[in-house]
C-alpha cells in the first residue's frame, strides 16, 4: 500500500477575511511582522487594510513594496535587509504571486541564510521559517498555500523552482473581495493559471485522490465561472467561485506538483520576464495536445469535468474536445493566441528549451519530453 502525504495551511476564506491578517499573525505568536506586498496591491487600498488589522490587534508592522513582476534574487535579499533592521519575527505576504513568493523567499533566507540560489530545487531547507500568513489578492497562483517560490535568478536569467514543505504558509487568507479590483485582462491571465494548475496536476505522475478532488472542483468551477469574472469585476458570485478555485488547485498543485508548460512557463519568463499567465494560456493546449497519449482516460475525464457531453466519444475525441475547450475560452477571455504574440521568436527556442528541460516541473509530466520535442511544441505554438 503507497503512502500519501497532503500538506495545506490553515485557511481562513471569506469576504472580509482580510480583516483578521493582524490576529491571525498574533495567534502565531508574532511581536513584529513584516509586511511584503507590492505598489499595485498598495495603490488598490489593500495593503491599508492589513495595516489597519495589525493596529487593531495591537501588532507592530514594517512593511516591503520594493518589487516588480516576476520577482528577482536581489528582491529577497533586499527584503531580508528590512526584516533584520526593523528587527521583526513573522512575515505577512499580500498580493498576488509575486509578492508572496518574495515573502517566502524573505522568510527562507532570514532563519537559513545563504543565498536564494542555494535553495533551487527540491527539499533543501533545512532550519525553520518564522511564522508566516499568507493574502492572495488574484485567483490566481496557489503560493498562499503552496509548497512553491519561484524567483528569477538575474544572473542566469532563469526561473528558480524551490519546493519545500516549509514553504507552506501557518495560515492562508481568501478573501474574494480583493479579487474586484483587478482588470479583466490581469483576470484572464491569473484565471489561465488556476485553469493550467487544476490542469498539470491531475494529470502529474505525482497525483492521488487527494489532489484530484481539488483539482477536480477547481477545474469544474473555472470552466463555469472565469468567462463572468472577466466580464464584470462586480460580480460577487464569479468572484467567490474562482478564489475557491484558485485555492483548491493551490491545493492540488502544492501536493502533485504540475507538468510542462509550467517547466517551459518558467524557462521563458526567468529569460525574458513576461507575464507568467499569458504564456500559460498559449501553451496549455499544445502541452495538453502532447500529453494526451499518456493519459487517455485522464484527459477524457476533464473533459467531463468542464460540462463537455462526451456519450458518444471515444476517450481520444473526447480528450481532443476538452483542448479546443481551453481554446475557446482563452479566446473569449481575450488571452493571447501565440508566443509570437507576445514577442517569442524562432530565435529565442533553443535556449528555452534547455532551460525547461532543467525545470523541476518537468519532473511530474505525465509524457518524458526531450529537448526536441519541447522545441517542436515551442514552434507550433509560435
Amino acid at each position: 500500500m503507497s503512502i500519501t502525504k497532503f500538506v495545506m495551511p490553515e485557511v481562513i476564506f471569506g469576504k472580509g477575511s482580510i480583516e483578521q491578517a493582524g490576529e491571525a499573525c498574533l495567534r502565531l505568536g508574532a511581536k513584529k511582522a513584516l509586511i511584503v506586498s507590492d505598489s499595485g496591491v498598495a495603490n488598490a487600498g489593500w495593503l491599508d487594510k492589513v495595516i489597519e488589522s495589525c493596529q487593531d490587534a495591537g501588532l507592530a508592522f514594517a512593511t516591503f513594496i520594493e518589487m516588480t513582476t516576476n520577482p528577482k534574487d536581489r528582491e529577497i535579499e533586499a527584503g531580508c535587509l528590512t526584516f533584520k533592521e526593523q528587527e521583526c519575527d513573522a512575515i505577512i505576504g499580500l498580493g498576488g504571486g509575486s509578492a508572496l513568493d518574495v515573502a517566502k523567499g524573505v522568510a527562507l533566507l532570514v532563519t537559513n541564510g545563504g543565498i536564494i540560489s542555494d535553495y533551487e530545487g527540491v527539499d533543501k531547507v533545512h532550519s525553520p521559517l518564522p511564522p508566516m500568513v499568507m493574502i492572495m489578492t488574484t485567483a490566481g497562483s496557489g503560493s498562499e498555500v503552496s509548497q512553491f517560490s519561484v524567483i528569477v535568478d538575474s544572473f542566469r536569467e532563469k526561473k528558480m523552482t524551490i519546493i519545500s514543505k516549509s514553504l507552506v504558509p501557518d495560515i492562508a487568507i481568501v478573501d474574494p473581495a480583493t479579487l474586484t479590483t483587478l482588470g479583466p485582462d490581469l483576470t484572464a491571465a491569473t484565471g489561465m493559471d488556476v485553469l493550467t494548475h487544476a490542469i498539470e496536476s491531475y494529470v502529474s505522475i505525482a497525483a492521488t485522490p487527494l489532489t484530484d478532488v481539488q483539482a477536480k472542483n477547481a477545474l469544474s468551477i473555472v470552466s463555469r465561472h472565469l468567462r463572468p469574472s472577466v466580464a464584470s469585476r462586480h460580480n460577487e458570485e464569479a468572484k467567490k467561485a474562482m478564489a475557491m478555485a484558485s485555492l483548491q488547485a493551490g491545493l492540488a498543485f502544492s501536493n502533485a506538483i504540475l507538468g510542462a508548460a509550467h517547466a517551459i512557463s518558467h524557462a521563458i519568463g526567468g529569460k525574458y520576464l513576461l507575464p507568467h499567465g499569458e504564456i500559460n494560456a498559449i501553451l496549455l493546449p499544445h502541452v495538453m495536445d502532447f500529453n494526451r497519449i499518456a493519459s487517455p482516460r485522464r484527459f477524457s475525464e476533464i473533459a467531463d469535468i468542464m460540462g463537455i457531453d462526451t456519450r458518444a466519444l471515444s476517450e481520444q475525441q473526447a480528450g481532443m474536445a476538452a483542448i479546443h475547450f481551453v481554446r475557446e475560452l482563452s479566446r473569449d477571455i481575450g488571452a493571447p493566441k501565440s508566443l509570437s504574440d507576445v514577442g517569442i521568436t524562432k530565435e529565442m527556442i533553443d535556449p528555452i528549451g534547455m532551460t525547461a528541460l532543467e525545470d523541476a516541473c518537468m519532473i511530474t509530466n505525465p509524457r518524458d519530453m526531450s529537448l526536441e520535442q519541447i522545441n517542436q511544441l515551442l514552434l507550433t505554438a509560435l
